[in-house]
């Protein structure tokens, strides 16, 4: 007969490994939470404001001490819905204007050979380099002479919006989209050619099918940069039914004796789905979209 004897594992070599745990592994765990905190408080907080119905930050330092949707339902009698409206279309025309014209100047660098090729992107590279921002004087000067001549190109016109938010986008998303088309071989537009293709043929049925992580990524940055900017929507729109939501919002607690802070964070919770959703539609895009293109091979 044999007895099975059980060996117990000595309290100090448990200690060394339970040490050893946390100077390998447990302080990534302890990282994380900080970073999860600190990442999660502030949309917390602004959920909590939403649902406090007294309007001022000071009242809401209790998180979720009160649920009430009453801002949500006061946002019905102000102009809200009508700036969601504004800035979804301002924000989903700059997406695809922004797709369309970066893949297409993408497509010239990156796969013909003219003169001028090389100073172009280098052009572009520079002026990038400058936040949009910077020129907010001369955009207001030169709508306001384009409006003389345009009204819908002059101030106070969501077309003339977009357009400045595509030209202020274009260096940076043909150089983001130059590097991934660089990645697809150049045999298939020949072969595409030997078959009796043309250019426009080649692009949109053989290229533009290849490179949709890219796209995807393009769209989601010109969506979110024009969703949420506010200098130049100021600057361009100037009746109240054609502000966007950045601008309109803003008049709600740019009063400090009058904020309604609760209202404000109500609507900037409604603000958040299109965001949320258009990212969680396109996540599986944004990785190789963002990598693909940033190693020459």
């Amino acid at each position: 007969m044999s007895a099975t004897t059980t060996v117990a594992t000595p309290p100090s070599r448990v200690g060394a490994r339970r040490r050893r745990w946390l100077l390998e592994v447990g302080w990534k765990y302890l990282v994380a939470l900080v970073i999860l905190f600190y990442a999660m408080f502030p949309l917390l907080y602004v959920v909590s404001a939403a649902l406090n119905p007294r309007g001022s930050l000071a009242a809401s330092n209790q998180l979720f001490g009160v649920f009430d949707l009453a801002n949500f339902a006061s946002l019905s009698g102000t102009s809200y819905w009508t700036w969601y409206g504004n800035t979804l279309i301002v924000s989903g025309a700059s997406a695809v204007g922004a797709v369309l014209m970066g893949a297409a100047a993408a497509y010239a660098f990156s796969r013909f050979r003219f003169r001028g090729r090389r100073p172009g992107l280098t052009a572009l590279l520079i002026i990038q380099m400058f936040p949009q921002a910077l020129a907010f004087v001369a955009i207001f000067l030169m709508l306001l002479a384009l409006g003389e001549v345009f009204p819908a190109l002059g101030l106070n016109s969501k077309i003339a919006l977009i357009c400045v938010y595509l030209g202020g986008a274009l260096g940076v998303n043909t150089f983001l989209m130059y590097g991934f088309f660089n990645t697809i071989p150049m045999e298939l537009d020949e072969s595409a050619k030997i078959d009796g293709a043309t250019h426009a043929q080649v692009f949109w049925r053989i290229i533009m099918p290849l490179v949709t992580p890219i796209l995807a990524v393009v769209a989601l940055l010109a969506f979110i940069a024009s969703f949420g900017d506010y200098i130049i929507s100021k600057i361009v729109l100037v009746s109240q039914d054609n502000w966007t939501l950045a601008v309109g919002m803003y008049q709600w607690v740019s009063n400090q004796l009058a904020s309604n802070w609760g209202l404000f964070a109500a609507g900037a919770v409604l603000a958040a789905i299109p965001v949320l959703a258009l990212f969680l539609g396109l996540q599986r895009y944004i990785i190789g979209g963002l990598t693909a293109g940033s190693v020459k091979g």
